[in-house]
């Protein structure tokens, strides 16, 4: 069966819950990961005879597997890797976990298990296909972990690690052509565990050559095995500080490269230690401060660009604007028309560090012909991912849109012109709120209307985008008062109506559905064309394009809010189902499957989370519908049975009501079902029905028991309601279940393009107009409480209320 990427994240994860808390997340994420190459090669080895890296049979993970349970099994593990990682030259980067070692992996029994689950959690991944179908499933694995192990490392142990959005736009602001042969280069200077090259050798179609040091011995390691797990095994990672001891070089100068990318480490103090050559970085500039090494990175970037090579590198803004010897840098920079773009980020992006910080686009083609550099603020653009920030995939592609288009946008992006940034006033400061002020407009209150009553009409305007898409709906909901200012035309209350059922918002809401009706046609046979040949990124980035490209020109609607949409369902579900099909083809891919189980570290077993279980515990039978849920299958097959079931359901919720109302007046102390009370006071079917047998035949209290008998009907009535709803939801569970093995490919597909995915798309967009749609009436309702009482109205009011109180007082004896 095909892996699903989230399967896939779950299990990895698992493995490292194997080791939590018997070390830090810098030392299992070795484990983690020397495993999953491991798995990854040998799998490989098995498919492709030619693959590059050679496996030997008791260096495989074939090998690691016989291993399970014996009590040598740790010693034996490190043999099989060092010999894997000797036959291909790969000493010191696969082999620096010791999984021998009882300080971290306990000692005896608790060694010997620990190990043995995590060859079991791999064993049954298959990594045979991983890049195949050209969607980096492995790669991506990859990144999960190391996103996770970076915010569990901390502070001063995430920094091997660019988050992959952000390493993303930087490969695209690089703007590498499609035609691009894999013999240019790209260079890392400072390149961690290589994530940042990746992205960009990704970014062509042909790929690149790649080239990369870092300092840090085991990130090193780190991004060696990426490299591998990526398919980029022709790669050159050599381990050595860039700015002391530069491995690409010709002689005393450094070697030039096409294309470079780095997130070099931020304002290191001690980067002169050890540097006793500069190898031409600081010809024609001062050089950079002693306690501050952001401009020597810089600095040996610029000069390891070739005459026409273009660079993006990650800096803190402080490089814009700080002064002395970093202002005097900086002016010859902008002097030789070196810098192309700036991208101010989010702050909190970045593992190790919450400052925020700026990409900084670097381009020697033409330079001195540069009469502007392109600025865009995108530090508002992000979501909440925990304890940092992630840019979505809208605020990735408006940036990207916005340099390459060098589109002027309000509050977000312009060209600034080189003789603005010289005038003695920012004397070649290049501080982003310089030149593009992204502060939201000022919520100004009104004196006039506060005295007078009445809406400034300034307010009104300032909603002109609603009003160009709704052309009627001011005039409905606002007169004219006395110049400048205007009044509702109806109560308060009624705005949300007023708007939400107006011919015009619901034209465009109906204009925006047939506007993603139209898309989806027309991309549909794309997606009911999907084979083993199919290449997921590729689809969806065709997909998603011509989604952008459909509501560029509406009016309201922000395109990049409806593709926001589209692509958190792809990431959240829509990916794991393309690839899925890509895998295992249609008629396959929609067969029920057994759900999964394994043992707990308790030894119990645990099964996943099934659409439709038969039967109770260990003898049930559980499955699970990875491609098509039930729900869509009964919808459009069985929705009788459907709205049947619902009722039963209804009926049960209504005799537990019932019920409840019941017992909350009479099982109180006191009352009459209180003696039918267990210890913990609560009243159950069988002490109720105990306690009327014991009661019946005798004198009791004829309210007692006819109390009783009343909440024993009610438990059976509730009882017999709830058989009924899973007899029901069995039966209609045996159907879908049927129902499943009757499917033609033309019913697969109609369920699972039709059904689910545009059916779950169309909800998601439209779910932006209603959002449209409640900012106005929200705003609305802000400017109509505002001024709806004038300030003689509250003198007034003050004064009835004044009169009131003294009015009390008096009659309380109190004298004024």
């Amino acid at each position: 069966m095909a892996l699903k990427k989230s399967d896939l994240y779950s299990s990895l994860w698992s493995s490292a819950d194997e080791l939590r808390g018997s070390m830090d997340a810098g030392q299992y994420k070795d484990y983690v990961l020397t495993l999953l190459f491991v798995k990854y090669v040998s799998d490989k080895a098995k498919a492709d005879q030619y693959a590059l890296i050679h496996v030997p049979d008791d260096g495989s993970f074939d090998y690691l597997v016989t291993l399970k349970g014996k009590s040598d099994v740790g010693e034996k593990v490190n043999v099989a890797i060092r010999k894997l990682a000797e036959a291909n030259d790969l000493q010191g980067v696969i082999n620096n976990a010791d999984f021998d070692d009882p300080t971290k992996l306990g000692s005896g029994k608790d060694l010997q298990d620990k190990v043995s689950n995590l060859i079991g959690i791999f064993q049954d991944m298959d990594f045979t296909g991983s890049r195949a179908e050209g969607d980096d499933l492995l790669g991506d694995a990859y990144e999960y972990l190391m996103r996770h192990f970076a915010t569990q490392s901390g502070k001063s142990k995430g920094q091997f690690y660019t988050p992959a959005e952000v390493s993303r736009v930087m490969a695209q602001l690089l703007q590498i052509p499609a035609g691009t042969p894999k013999a240019t280069t790209v260079y890392d200077p400072t390149c961690g565990s290589g994530s940042l090259l990746i992205k960009v050798a990704d970014a062509a179609p042909n790929g690149l050559t790649i080239y990369g040091q870092e300092n840090d011995n085991a990130t090193w390691a780190l991004a060696r095995m990426n490299m591998i797990l990526h398919g980029n095994e022709t790669h050159e990672i050599v381990q050595g500080n860039t700015l002391s001891d530069p491995k690409f070089r010709r002689n005393d100068t450094l070697a030039t490269f096409d294309y470079l990318v780095a997130n070099p480490p931020f304002s290191v103090k001690t980067w002169k230690n050890g540097v006793e050559k500069d190898y031409g970085r600081f010809d024609g500039y001062a050089s950079p401060p002693d306690k501050n090494g952001d401009y020597a990175f810089l600095l040996h970037m610029v000069k390891s660009l070739k005459s026409t090579g273009r660079g993006v590198v990650v800096l803190p803004h402080g490089v814009l604007f700080r002064g002395n010897t970093e202002a005097t840098i900086r002016r010859e920079l902008i002097n030789r028309g070196l810098v192309k773009a700036i991208v101010g980020l989010p702050a909190n992006l970045f593992y190790g560090t919450g400052i925020p910080a700026c990409l900084i686009v670097l381009d020697k083609r033409d330079a001195q012909a540069r009469t502007g550099i392109f600025m865009i603020d995108a530090s508002k653009g992000f979501e909440k991912d925990g304890p940092k920030n992630r840019l979505r995939p809208r605020d990735m592609h408006k940036i990207v849109d916005a340099f390459v288009n060098q589109k002027d946008i309000e509050r977000y992006s312009r060209m600034v012109p080189l003789s603005e940034i010289r005038d003695p006033k920012n004397d070649c400061n290049l501080n982003i709120p310089r030149y593009i002020d992204s502060s939201e407009p000022e919520d100004i209150q009104d004196l006039h209307a506060h005295l007078q009553g009445g809406i400034p009409n300034r307010d009104l305007d300032a909603l002109q985008s609603y009003w160009d898409a709704f052309p009627s709906l001011r005039a409905e909901l606002f007169r004219p008062l006395r110049e400048g200012y205007s009044e509702l035309t109806l109560d308060k209350a009624d705005i949300q109506t007023k708007v939400t059922e107006s011919a015009e918002y619901q034209a465009f809401a109906q204009d925006t559905a047939d506007t993603v009706d139209a898309w989806w046609a027309d991309k549909r046979k794309l997606l009911a064309d999907i084979t083993s040949t199919t290449r997921p990124n590729e689809l969806i980035h065709d997909v998603s394009e011509a989604l952008l490209e459909a509501f560029r020109s509406r009016p309201l609607i922000d395109e990049y809010g409806v593709y926001e949409q589209l692509m958190s369902y792809w990431n959240a579900s829509m990916h794991d189902d393309v690839a899925l099909i890509v895998g295992e083809d249609w008629a396959d891919a929609v067969k029920p499957r057994s759900a999964r189980w394994w043992k707990a570290k308790n030894n119990k077993v645990k099964y996943e989370d099934a659409h439709i279980v038969f039967g109770t515990g260990a003898k049930a039978a559980r499955w699970v519908m990875d491609l098509l849920p039930p729900v869509y299958v009964v919808a459009r097959y069985f929705d009788d049975d459907r709205v049947e079931l619902e009722q039963l359901i209804g009926q049960v919720d209504s005799a537990s009501l019932a019920l409840a109302d019941y017992l909350e007046e009479h099982a109180v102390e006191g009352g009459l079902l209180w003696d039918a009370a267990g210890d913990d006071g609560k009243v159950t079917s069988a002490l109720a029905a105990a306690h009327l047998k014991t009661l019946e035949g005798t004198a009791g209290d004829p309210e007692e028991l006819a109390a009783l008998g009343e909440v024993v009907a009610l438990f059976k009535a509730e009882s017999a309601a709830k058989a009924k709803v899973k007899v029901a939801a069995s039966k209609l569970n045996q159907k879908a279940l049927a129902q499943y093995g009757k499917l033609t490919l033309d019913e697969v597909q109609a369920l699972v393009i039709d059904d689910k995915w545009a059916g779950t798309i169309r909800g998601r967009i439209g779910s932006e107009v209603s959002m449209l749609g409640r900012d106005l009436v929200a705003r609305l309702h802000v400017l109509a409480s505002r001024y709806e009482s004038t300030l003689l109205e509250l003198d007034h009011d003050v004064e009835k209320l004044g009169a009131r109180v003294a009015a009390h007082l008096a009659a309380m004896g109190v004298k004024g």
